[in-house]
């Protein structure tokens, strides 16, 4: 089989950023993919489950009520290896177009407070596995360590 695109990348060369990682067209639509990439793959601990998983309802929930691309919004999620998160939005633009809504979007998680948005048996599979302060603590470090410092090595895919 052939090797997914995603799997092309340079993980050894890869640094925490935002980045597109495909543009899928269906129609007169365009879907983009974004590797929101918090940790350096190879080189630093991952994250835990736990705060992954608020991260995941805070984001989305951010998302999905953003008056700007409420509309556009078609998944965030985890990334399998635990190093980040994958932004699908209904729109073609670079990563530095919606560096803006990613840096609002982790302030919003850096700064929350309350109980996690969906965080019950009713409403998750999973609900225990949540740790506020544990993803309070990623969303900062990711905005000061990489949002506050965008460029185009933080921006694009390394060759």
């Amino acid at each position: 089989m052939e090797k997914i695109p995603s799997f092309t990348i340079d993980h050894l060369k890869l640094q925490p950023g935002v980045y597109v990682s495909r543009k899928d067209v269906f129609g007169p639509v365009v879907l983009t993919t974004y590797d929101l990439r918090m940790k350096k793959p190879n080189g630093e601990p991952v994250m835990q489950t736990a705060e992954m998983h608020a991260i995941e309802h805070l984001g989305a929930t951010f998302l999905r009520n953003h008056p700007q691309w409420k509309d556009r919004v078609v998944y965030f999620g985890p990334m399998g290896c635990r190093t980040g998160f994958y932004l699908i939005l209904a729109a073609d633009a670079d990563a530095g177009a919606v560096a803006p809504l990613v840096v609002e979007m982790f302030e919003f998680i850096a700064r929350y407070e309350g109980e996690v948005p969906g965080a019950t048996a009713k409403d998750c599979g999973n609900h225990l596995d949540m740790n506020l302060p544990m993803a309070r603590f990623e969303a900062e470090s990711y905005l000061r360590r990489t949002l506050d410092h965008l460029d185009d090595s933080t921006l694009n895919y390394p060759a």
